[in-house]
Parts: C-alpha cells; structure tokens; sequence
C-alpha cells in the first residue's frame, strides 16, 4: 500500500491495483486474468474496503466469462461533464449476466437498435397517455387498502408483500391490459413464478462460482431457472397474440357496452407502433418490450414505496403535514385521485423524492466509456465500464446536508436552486434515463396517497434494523414492519 495527495494504492503479489480516491472514487485496473480468479480477489478485496456497501461484490465478469475493468463514480461532475460530451451514453453489459434471459433486453441493447427502440417507445410514454392509466392506479390502491383494513389496529406487520402485489397489479393491467389479481390471489402460476424468478436470479447474482452458464446448468438452478422462464414468456406471449387479434375491433369500437371508454395498454401501443419507414415492431420485438416493462416496472416501485412508507412512518411531523397536504386537497371525499389533484400534492412528492434519495430502487448502474477521458487526473481509456452509485452519490453533504437525515424539504423548489442536476438521479440521466419515470411517480403518488388519506402509520423499525441489500433492485433483508390505525373520517 501506498499514499498519494490522490489516494491510496493497493497492489496484490498477483498484479491486481486497486486506488482508492480521496474524492470518493474508486478505480480498479483488472489485468488479463480469467474470471474466476477476479472474482475471488476482488469479493475478498471488496468486503474489505466497503464492508457497507455490498453491492460492490459481484459486478466484475461479463456475461461470456471476460474480464473487464471497472470506475466506481460518486461525483457529479464527472457525471455532468461526461453525459454533456455523451461519452457514458452506452449501457454497460457487466450487470445484466443477472439476466440473461432477455427480460432486460430493451435496458441491454446498444447501437442502432436501443435508438430505434427508444425513438418508437418515447411517444407511449407521453404524459397525456400516462394519465389513461390513472384509472387502473385508483382501482388496485382501493383493492391494496382493503386488505391493509384487515391488518389496521392489531398490531405490527410486514407490509412489504402487500404494496409488491399491488404495484404487480397495476403493471400487468397497464403493460399488457391484462389482470392477474395478485394481490386476491398471490398463489396464481403466473405470479409465484415472478418472484420465483426474481430469487433465483438474485442467489446466482450472488454466488460468483455460478456464473458460467455450463456449471450454472448442471450444478446450480439452471433448469429451474429456464422452467420458471418459460411460465412468464409464455403468459406474455399469450396475451400478446389475443391482443394483436382483437386490435381491429379495439380500433373500431373504442367504448364499452356501459358507454365508457375502452382502457389501452401499454402492449396496445406497440402493437400500433412503426418505426420511420412504417415498419411495425414484430411480435418478438413486442415481447422483448413487455417483459422488461414487466420486471423493471414493478419491482423498483414497490420498492421506492415501502422504503416511502417505513420513511413516513419514522418521522409523525413529516406524515402530519402529508395528512394536512390530503386534507387540503381532497377534503372529506372519498373519490378517485385525478390528474388534478396529483399535482396538488407538491409534499408528498417531495417525501417520495427524499425517500428516492435515501433507498434509490436501482442503487448503481453502469455505462462504457466510449472515449479516453482524465478523472482526477488519471486517464481512464475507452472500454472501460463506469459504475455510477446513487446510493453514494446522494449522500454529497454538498448539496444535501446531514445526508442521512430525512429531509423532504430539501425538494421544495425554493431548496433546489442551484443544485447540481446530475447530484440526484434516482431515474439514472442522460439519454438512457428510465423511460418510465413519470409512471412510476404518478404511481408511488396515488399508492401512497391512498394509504395515508386512510390510515396512520407508525414505523416498528429503526433505520439500523432495515439492513438494505442490493439484490436486483434494493430492497430491505427483513421487509418493512409498520402499525396501522384508521384515520378518523
């Protein structure tokens, strides 16, 4: 080991730097090894250097067992300078060996085919289209609180499951216009295979010796893993197909036998979709889509809304003034939440922001650096895959004071003046932003909402308790206990 005004450097007998930096970087030249050897130094190297950032552990082999280099980013401003010159605009690969069946194909494309999918995609995820999904948010957040009903003044209970089907609900309805009931009934095939499928891969992301498909297949879950596989892309391709059959009439009849409006779906619009030469999407391409908004859509919500929930419930002068802000704006009434009142609720939104900023659902990402660049004054070269770490990076005492304090104040926009774009990116930035974010907020806000114009909430956890642990998305080891008492009307 030795220091520098940098940092310091480490180097092992077998040839493996490492350099800590003092600004927060973390930059690890890995030579030409073979991956299960990198594997092994850098878990052991890992644990010892950020025992309390887990998620560092097994991100360094790429999904046909090469061995690649890796920048830890906490800065913005190398976020900022690098997204402005687009030289971090390609999504790195290392990550995805989590998901190698294509569930995520749409976050793993690159090139011509990521900018061809994101320009026919981005018009579906216009806000005046979002809003036509409000109607499916209100109905399972009503269904989510009746059964939060049954558990409201008998005690402390895990509340996890509840809001994670819930928020499978609304996906399934307005990804593919297709209901599950999840949350009445949890033991249907086609939900106990999602989170079966979200176990395993979350148990071979993290035992590194499982990585290499042939070993994975004949001594791990393998066959599991593509039986569980074949369940959810055979319920997508299912639906896909009766949709795209019963499109003409759709287009033809746009109202119910009652007079109201037929709901379209996400699945709707892609089945409709052409690209600049009229060419529509192929069922495949279809499906490619659904799955990824399936698996990314769901999960990472839910997420964000437990954290929300046990942040809420830990702090009674933040949920008086949420309770407040709903009573302003709903008064006594009972209705759905419109469009309208959505954008009333300027606390709530910051309380979700605030919790974003603690838990982000996705705690890191990656992009490949397409140019040689200087950070800190070293030359990081063209290749090379950049980790980038919410979870760090909105811990900047900079620009969020007493970071680990919940704040939702900070989001007022009278406190966001001046701070730095790329300081908070809970949605990751740049041209490959989450596609989705404006309904995940539109959901977090009615889901959440709804619980509290409801009930009371009261945290049966200390923040030390939670033990947050980065799976696919980043989600409490223990789940989130809470009490629950009805509001007085």
């Amino acid at each position: 080991r030795s220091e520098s005004p940098l940092g310091a450097f480490w180097q092992t007998p077998d040839g493996l730097t490492c350099i800590l930096l003092r600004n927060g970087f973390f930059l690890t030249t890995l030579l030409n090894r073979p991956a299960w050897w990198i594997a092994a130094k850098m878990v052991v190297l890992l644990e010892v250097f950020f025992s309390q950032v887990i998620l560092f552990k097994c991100l360094l082999i790429t999904e046909n067992g090469h061995s690649c280099s890796i920048v830890g980013m906490y800065s913005h401003m190398y976020l900022q300078v690098h997204t402005v010159h687009t030289s971090l605009a390609l999504k790195s690969s290392i990550f995805f060996l989590k998901f190698p069946n294509k569930c995520y194909i749409s976050q793993i494309s690159t090139g011509q085919k990521w900018r061809q999918r994101r320009r026919m995609l981005t018009p579906t995820f216009h806000f005046s289209i979002l809003t036509e999904f409000l109607e499916v948010m209100n109905e399972q957040a009503e269904i989510l609180v009746e059964n939060l009903q049954k558990q409201a003044g008998k005690g402390r209970f895990n509340c996890f499951n509840h809001i994670t089907l819930c928020a499978l609900d609304i996906i399934c309805e307005t990804a593919m216009g297709k209901k599950v009931y999840a949350q009445s009934d949890s033991d249907s095939k086609y939900v106990k295979s999602v989170y079966k499928m979200t176990e395993i891969i979350s148990r071979r992301q993290r035992m590194p010796w499982f990585w290499p498909a042939l070993i994975y297949y004949y001594f791990g879950e393998g066959k599991e893993h593509d039986k569980t596989l074949h369940v959810l892309h055979s319920f997508t391709y299912k639906v896909i197909h009766e949709r795209a059959e019963t499109m003409s009439s759709i287009e033809s009849d746009n109202e119910n036998e009652d007079g109201s409006k037929k709901r379209r779906a996400f699945l709707d619009m892609l089945l409709q979709t052409t690209d600049e030469d009229g060419n529509p999407m192929s069922h495949q391409d279809i499906q490619e889509e659904v799955d990824t908004f399936m698996f990314e859509g769901h999960d990472t919500t839910a997420a964000a809304m437990n954290w929300a929930v046990h942040l809420i419930g830990s702090h009674p002068e933040v949920q008086k003034k949420v309770h407040e802000e709903l009573h302003e704006v709903m008064g006594k009434s009972v209705r759905p939440f419109t469009v309208d009142d959505l954008k009333k609720l300027k606390y709530l939104e910051c309380v979700i922001k605030e919790a974003l900023r603690l838990f982000p659902s996705v705690p890191f990402f990656a992009r490949v650096l397409l140019q040689d660049c200087q950070i800190n004054g070293f030359k990081v070269p063209k290749g090379v895959n950049v980790l980038i770490v919410p979870y760090a990076l909105h811990r900047d005492p900079r620009y969020f004071p007493e970071p680990e304090e919940f704040r939702p104040e900070r989001f007022l926009s009278e406190n966001s003046v001046g701070r730095p774009p790329y300081a908070y990116i809970p949605f990751s930035a740049g041209p490959r932003n989450c596609i989705g974010q404006r309904f995940a907020m539109m959901e977090e806000k009615v889901v959440l909402a709804s619980i509290l114009r409801n009930f009371t909430v009261e945290s049966c956890q200390t923040r030390e308790e939670l033990i947050p642990v980065g799976d696919l998305i980043l989600r409490p080891e223990n789940g989130i206990w809470i009490k629950l008492e009805k509001n007085s009307v």
